[in-house]
């Protein structure tokens, strides 16, 4: 009587054994195995991390297996149960693999496929066409859109982080309980004393030293000692948390009116401000998209503040970005003074606090909260919903939306939410920071999204005009080895143009992400179609690039820079002022955030700055989606690229008091999970 041996691989995460009883059904081209429950006599089946083998005899050989059925029925009470792979070793001795990391919960069945990648044109029989296909209608009743706030980009159908299906929650919900990592980081930050004391001012600049000195590092006592200097300030915009803000000034715009006796004293080339400006020195930031933003009104007690200033920025001799004039409003006027290095101490230095806190609000809703978290949504939701498991695509994004859908989730349950975490010490709390990304939605475009177009379209992608730009330069990097990874892969199984085109399932996918994920908004201009490989492996890149290296380049830096609260105020207490010479110390303690809203801010950008237990880098991919070999040699040759990419970073930030590893690629986890 023929036999066959059955491997099965329970994942090693916590509560992933079970005691429920297991049973195999294997699905050949020839004839079916009986239903076969998995048992050994006196033995503990299915635990934690293990690894056990089976017999399943059959009356005759089944033909070349195609599909195995896996049935989990209760024991005593439901056990869930996450499996890893399946191995079946055929009476002559071949072995087939099938991938599985999913988890079989309550008495549902789950058929899997034989592990390697098919695209939908490349299935021959009803048998396997069938099974890609009730994949995906189960799936689609499972992974529903829904808009969580008017304007924005669709998200999940979950109201909780528990609605969510098993596959895409946490392995331990409460590792991710945004309440309970802020107030471990309050108490571990040593800053408990202060979270209740809202309405209570510091007393001087030396006084935010309280909450600071308990949690050191390089980058964030260099600010500390330096963030009043303009060569600090100006470098943030390079290097800092946001990045992604400054563009070459062509010209000054009318609401703008800086003139060149304002600045005169700032430039170094004997030029004037219009000759600088031909000569690409000016560089220029504009908050406007902050302008008219609700301020968070959710304590009564506390007036406060946000503003939508525009920052004039000059490049020196020596290629430092410097500030040399500061407009703290978009309407030009009397009451809206530019503010210029040549002003009071106090007067310049207030004006520069009131940009890196527009800074603050625009890096945490804009470029970090909408252009990572909720863009790596869309795509994972849309993939879910039309890419089966068989699909080398899914194959390959799977490793890069690990956790993003559930992070998202939790965040809408207890950050973002009306009476949330972001209402305690942000300025665009209370529904300014969902006023902000509508805005920013409607600016919002695919090509944005594309590294090498993004640098480009600011007019900062020239390494001579701006050469300590190192976000750009690893970025750079990066992409470049990622597009070349995605495009290994792509190639193994797209041989053609036409197989793009005639792939159903991919152009389903880029459809829906548009249509449904960004709900065909004006401007958007998302594809809705692919028609080359070209297009299909920059698509891919921009999938893997903004879950990976940018949300990592966002993300990681926020306890370096914003730590020191000076240097990046969550909120403002006091109006912006309306004429010069009114700025002093005082004034300036009682603009910055109370002892509660500090000590809250320090809590959250502490706990967003720490990276996940077990940690899954750009490149590492433990669980074997892929089982062909040319996948894997592709996956060997990235890593060695990244880890050649990794070193020459560290090359550079030898000696460098103010080293720029945030787009290191071991410093890049491979999904949004924080």
């Amino acid at each position: 009587m023929p036999s066959y041996t059955v491997t099965v691989s329970t994942g090693s995460q916590w509560f992933a054994g079970t005691d429920d009883y297991i049973y195999i059904t294997l699905v050949g081209t020839e004839r079916c195995s009986e239903r076969t429950l998995l048992d050994k006599p006196l033995y503990n089946d299915f635990e934690r991390g293990a690894v056990d083998s089976y017999n399943v005899k059959v009356a005759e050989e089944l033909g070349d297996i195609v599909l195995v059925k896996i049935e989990k029925k209760k024991y005593w009470v439901h056990d869930d149960w996450y499996c890893r792979y399946i191995t079946v070793k055929t009476p002559s001795g071949d072995y087939v693999e099938f991938p599985c990391f999913r988890w079989l919960v309550d008495d549902k069945e789950v058929v899997l496929r034989e592990g390697k990648a098919h695209l939908p044109q490349d299935d021959k029989t009803s048998q396997v066409k069938q099974h890609r296909q009730k994949e995906l209608d189960t799936r689609r009743k499972t992974y529903r859109w829904k808009e969580w706030q008017p304007g924005f980009p669709m998200s999940i159908d979950a109201n909780r982080h528990s609605e969510l299906p098993r596959d895409i929650q946490f392995d331990s919900e409460k590792g991710v309980d945004f309440v309970l990592n802020y107030s471990k980081a309050i108490e571990n930050l040593f800053v408990n004393q202060f979270m209740h004391m809202f309405q209570s001012s510091w007393n001087d600049f030396s006084d935010f030293e309280k909450i600071f000195v308990r949690i050191k590092n390089t980058i964030s006592e260099y600010v500390m000692q330096h963030w009043k200097e303009d060569f600090m300030f100006g470098y943030q915009f390079l290097n800092g948390c946001n990045p992604v803000v400054t563009r070459k000034c062509t010209k000054l715009p009318d609401k703008f009116p800086v003139t060149h006796e304002m600045v005169s004293v700032s430039l170094e080339r004997d030029l004037t401000l219009e000759e600088e400006i031909q000569a690409g020195n000016i560089y220029i930031v504009d908050y406007e998209v902050l302008d008219g933003i609700t301020p968070n009104s959710t304590d009564p007690c506390t007036l406060q503040y946000v503003e939508a200033p525009i920052c004039l920025l000059y490049k020196t001799a020596k290629k430092k970005i410097m500030p040399i004039a500061i407009q703290l409003g978009q309407t030009p006027g009397e009451d809206n003074p530019i503010f210029l290095p040549t002003d009071g101490q106090y007067d310049w230095l207030l004006a520069k606090i009131w940009v890196r806190s527009a800074d603050f609000q625009h890096h945490q809703t804009i470029t970090h909260l909408l252009k990572t978290h909720l863009m790596t949504e869309v795509f994972a939701v849309a993939m879910y919903r039309q890419l089966p498991a068989v699909h080398p695509v899914y194959k390959l994004l799977i490793p890069h939306i690990r956790f993003t859908i559930a992070i998202n989730t939790k965040a809408r349950e207890q950050l973002i939410c009306e009476c949330g975490i972001f209402d305690k010490a942000n300025a665009t709390g209370g529904g300014g920071h969902v006023q902000l990304v509508q805005r920013a939605v409607k600016t919002l475009t695919f090509r944005s999204l594309c590294f090498p177009d993004a640098i480009k379209a600011r007019g900062v992608d020239k390494k001579e005009d701006l050469p300590t730009y190192f976000y750009r330069d690893d970025g750079y990097l990066v992409w470049e080895a990622t597009m070349g990874f995605v495009s290994d892969v792509a190639n193994i199984y797209y041989k053609s143009d036409e197989a793009v085109q005639g792939d159903e399932e991919i152009q389903a996918f880029i459809k829906d992400v548009c249509s449904f994920g960004m709900q065909d908004f004006d401007h958007c201009e998302f594809p809705k179609s692919l028609k080359t490989r070209t297009e299909l492996i920059e698509y891919l890149t921009v999938v893997v690039f903004t879950a990976s290296a940018q949300h990592a380049a966002v993300n990681f830096g926020q306890y370096d820079w914003c730590s020191w609260i000076p240097n990046a105020p969550s909120t403002m207490r006091k109006a912006p002022p309306k004429e010069k010479g009114l700025a002093d110390v005082n004034l300036i303690i009682e603009s910055l955030p109370d002892r509660g809203r500090s000590s809250w801010h320090l809590g959250a950008v502490w706990a967003l700055s720490q990276y996940q237990e077990n940690e899954l880098y750009l490149g590492m991919y433990p669980d074997e989606h892929f089982i062909e070999k040319p996948v894997k040699e592709a996956m060997e040759k990235f890593r060695k690229q990244l880890a050649e990419i990794t070193s020459s970073i560290k090359r550079r930030n030898e000696g460098k008091r103010l080293p720029y590893y945030n787009m290191s690629p071991d410093k890049i986890p491979n999904s949004v999970a924080v």
